[in-house]
């Protein structure tokens, strides 16, 4: 796979330039959008929420910012890269590369956006009075597990799209309902230990329980938590890959 992105190196920059200008395209914020989008949301939901939970957990708006931030990065990325196959179908369908280049470049573009907001985050941090560690350092490993696991759910949600038009707009309900499941804006100390249990189920939820341990609790996750992160993320990167390579044919005959 290095040596095809390697050969397809250029085409692949050209991806990401061509995505990055068309999504700005004509806006007045151009770029600042990345960072606007996570802000408004997290403003809302501090509005909305502050009053249920803001007097029950410590540092709300740092614990808020830890579940949108991940939840943002997540539903940006698939949801850009389920249009990832049929918004490029004109090149695919009369030039042969490898049709992950265009998830790739997706997925690219929403990293770097993501970065940017990262920035913004620890600027909050720092304004709200949490102590930098050097575990911090480790949030690493979470966001490349969740880069892993959001290319694999580009690589299923955009052959869906190919065969299935629908899924464009139930993926934005299901969304919607992860959103609601993934703890963005509450905390789940005060549900039984089973329920609590049944949060581990959710991948995303891990992703955000991790920003919140390392950040907020200063404390390492456990190894078998690693584990559990590294199995979803590769998992769901497998079965897409497994798609793609089984379908990689017909997906010409319905671009």
């Amino acid at each position: 796979m290095i040596q095809m992105l390697k050969k397809h190196q250029f085409l692949l920059e050209e991806l990401i330039k061509r995505d990055f200008k068309k999504k700005y395209k004509g806006t007045f914020f151009g770029m600042a959008w990345s960072v606007l989008n996570p802000l408004l949301t997290l403003m809302i939901m501090r509005v909305v929420f502050s009053h249920f939970f803001g007097g029950q957990i410590g540092h709300y708006t740092i614990y808020l910012f830890c579940g949108t931030l991940v939840f943002s990065f997540f539903s940006e990325s698939t949801s850009e890269g389920m249009l990832s196959l049929v918004g490029n179908s004109s090149i695919i369908t009369k030039v042969n590369v490898p049709k992950y280049l265009f998830l790739l470049a997706k997925n690219s573009q929403t990293l770097l956006n993501f970065g940017v907001t990262l920035i913004v985050f620890f600027l909050f941090c720092l304004m709200d009075g949490v102590t930098f560690t050097w575990i911090f350092i480790l949030l690493l490993y979470p966001v490349f597990m969740l880069l892993i696991f959001n290319m694999g759910m580009g690589l299923i949600l955009s052959a869906l799209y190919v065969f299935f038009r629908d899924m464009q707009y139930l993926w934005t309900v299901l969304t919607q309902l992860l959103m609601y499941v993934s703890a963005v804006f509450y905390s789940i100390d005060s549900f039984p230990i089973r329920i609590q249990y049944a949060f581990l189920l959710n991948p995303i939820y891990l992703f955000i329980r991790y920003f919140r341990k390392i950040v907020l609790d200063g404390v390492i996750p456990s190894p078998g938590f690693h584990l559990l992160m590294a199995f979803d993320a590769f998992l769901v990167l497998g079965i897409g890959a497994f798609i793609y390579k089984k379908y990689n044919t017909e997906f010409l005959y319905y671009l």
